[in-house]
């Protein structure tokens, strides 16, 4: 027995070195291991629970109570778009002009030179003086320069304008670029420019004598004020070149001893001798004199005719043009007088052909704007002239003759209108006036707007005859006005032993207002007024609530119904100590005070006041809120 103890000790001791394995785990280990002998069965994770058992998974006891917030979070996270409520939305800036414009398009905080000052020029004129030699008639000659400083990189370009027949290569005299200064201190800059003053470039000394408006606009925006521009000078040869040229094209006026000598050679060689027309129509060719002129015709049916008369300078003859207007009802040829001379006397000979002393010519010192000339037999006056012959007169005769232009605009001619005849009173008036208008009637137009939303309102008011009779004073009317055609009609309320018939008074139609002289409308109809309709003097004594509710309702339209203004009539009463009384103050009570100031009150206004700031007094009487009514005034 001791052998087997001492067996098994070493069985055991060897499979726990065996187990100890790190290069194969365990492998030596199988089926060597000691089987448990309990522990076998099967866990499961169902048991029994007991009321007291508290640390069990699932507690008899009621469990803690979940906080509102989780409550919230747990139903907010049911929707699908939790995620997106529970995140903060971004804030979203707006968009500057960086962002908007295109990045080729940015332009930097401090713009440099080429960008600042692009397409930037700072121009200047001046000349420079050359030595001639081994001439006579000069010994130096001034040459115009055009200096250009480039503002974008600094640098500077020269040209010379060409002078005809200079014998000068001219053009581009200095070629683009940086120009050092004289003195060997840095580069020619726009400080060194300056109107009046020289600039030496190169060795060659430059007089500025000008420069355009933006270089001038230039040095004033930078506090430099510039001297005024200088005259260009004109050396000796320029004068004398100038001279020679007016010379050789004729432009100098010929002395009459030249002119005769030249007839007089002329005349020996045996031509013959100038023509004065011929020599007026090559000195005035094309040069036309243009008058604006009209003649009253005088005849039956005659009326006023507009010309266009024209004087030719060439050969002094005129011709004469109708100005038609448009729609004028005349034959359109527009030839009054045909092109030729114009005597200022005409008179038919009985025979052709016959001898007879003709009177003088129209000259262009005859026709003067605000008198007439005669066309044979017809007076015709001159009005307007156009600029070509006003710069004419100006210059040879000193005769300004826009200054006497006349004012031939005709007067608007005033069409009177026939009144319409009265109205027969069969039907509607505008159906009869309609008749006047047309030879084949048509309805007449209705205000479909008007007649779709009123259609079935019906303004009631109450009124009693005022006509001074004892036996109408009892009588009562009811006025009803029907907004979707403006029609009026009256009924009589029965009123018990009046000994009058009751129904109708006024059928309903439009009825004239004898005040106005034009049909009723609805501002005529206010309560406290007196209207005339049928010949009898009706009094408004009040309206119905839908009519005063339909009033109320427009109060532009109807200010007697609008409380602000109502309110701002009773500002003149704001010195007055019963409006400030809290139990309200009496509608009579102020009718009193309004007509003792001067202020027109009526009752329809007096009912707005009530409708709108009425009290009732301890009494039970209708009081008005006068503090409300002067808060509400403006008071």
């Amino acid at each position: 027995g001791s052998s087997f103890c001492g067996g098994d000790a070493f069985l055991v001791s060897a499979m726990t070195a065996l187990g100890k394995s790190s290069s194969i785990p365990a492998l030596m280990k199988l089926g060597t291991a000691i089987p448990k002998l309990e522990g076998n069965h099967k866990k499961s994770s169902f048991s029994f629970l007991q009321p007291n058992d508290v640390g069990s998974a699932v507690n008899v006891y009621h469990p803690q109570t979940a906080s509102q917030q989780a409550i919230d979070y747990a139903v907010a996270m049911q929707k699908p778009s939790w995620r997106l409520s529970a995140t903060a939305p971004r804030e979203e800036l707006r968009p500057t002009a960086e962002d908007i414009l295109p990045k080729n398009m940015h332009h930097p905080k401090i713009s440099p030179a080429w960008l600042k000052h692009d397409k930037q020029v700072l121009r200047f004129y001046g000349f420079f003086q050359e030595a001639v030699t081994e001439r006579p008639d000069e010994n130096c000659r001034k040459r115009n320069v055009v200096l250009m400083y480039m503002m974008e990189d600094g640098t500077i370009s020269m040209t010379e304008p060409k002078v005809e027949n200079s014998g000068i290569p001219q053009g581009q005299f200095l070629k683009r670029h940086r120009v050092p200064r004289d003195d060997g201190k840095g580069m020619v800059g726009p400080d060194d420019f300056r109107v009046g003053q020289e600039i030496t470039l190169y060795g060659r000394v430059y007089h500025l004598t000008g420069c355009d408006r933006f270089t001038r606009w230039f040095y004033e925006e930078n506090g430099i004020e510039l001297e005024n521009d200088e005259m260009l000078p004109v050396d000796d040869w320029s004068k004398s070149y100038k001279l020679q040229k007016v010379t050789e094209k004729g432009g100098l006026p010929q002395s009459t001893h030249a002119a005769d000598q030249k007839n007089i050679a002329k005349y020996a060689l045996g031509a013959p001798p100038v023509d004065k027309k011929f020599t007026q129509f090559l000195l005035n060719d094309r040069k036309v004199l243009r008058f604006k002129a009209f003649w009253d015709d005088i005849t039956p049916y005659g009326a006023r005719v507009y010309f266009n008369l024209h004087y030719y300078l060439a050969d002094n003859t005129m011709e004469i043009n109708e100005a038609h207007s448009r729609n004028s009802g005349r034959y359109p040829s527009p030839v009054f007088m045909k092109r030729g001379p114009l005597h200022k006397k005409n008179h038919p000979n009985c025979v052709p052909g016959m001898l007879s002393a003709e009177a003088p010519l129209y000259c262009p010192e005859d026709l003067k704007v605000g008198q007439s000339i005669d066309v044979w037999g017809r007076t015709v006056t001159l009005f307007d002239v156009d600029d070509f012959t006003q710069k004419f007169y100006k210059e040879y005769l000193g005769l300004d003759q826009k200054s006497r232009c006349i004012d031939v605009s005709e007067k608007p001619i005033k069409h009177i209108k026939l009144n319409p005849p009265p109205h027969s009173g069969i039907g509607k008036e505008e159906d009869s006036l309609i008749s006047c208008q047309m030879i084949m009637p048509k309805a007449p137009k209705v205000d479909l707007e008007k007649l779709m939303v009123m259609t079935g309102e019906v303004l009631r008011f109450e009124a009693k005859m005022v006509n001074g009779l004892p036996e109408d004073s009892m009588r009562q009317m009811v006025i009803a006005y029907y907004p979707h055609d403006d029609e009026v009609a009256v009924f009589e309320i029965p009123v018990r032993n009046s000994g009058h018939w009751v129904g109708k008074f006024a059928d309903k139609r439009r009825i004239k207002n004898p005040d106005t002289r034009k049909n009723f409308r609805l501002i005529d109809l206010v309560v406290g007024k007196t209207v005339m309709i049928a010949g009898q003097p009706l009094q408004i004594t009040r309206a119905d609530e839908h009519c005063l509710q339909f009033l109320e309702a427009r109060p532009h339209e109807f200010p007697h119904a609008d409380p602000v203004a109502c309110a701002q009539k009773m500002t003149a009463f704001k010195g007055e100590p019963e409006m400030l009384d809290p139990n309200g103050i009496d509608p009579d009570r102020i009718k009193q005070l309004a007509a003792s100031m001067g202020v027109p009150l009526i009752d329809h206004e007096i009912i707005t006041l009530l409708r709108k700031f009425g009290v009732e007094s301890l009494d039970g009487k209708p009081m008005i809120d006068g503090n409300r009514v002067l808060q509400v005034g403006g008071a």
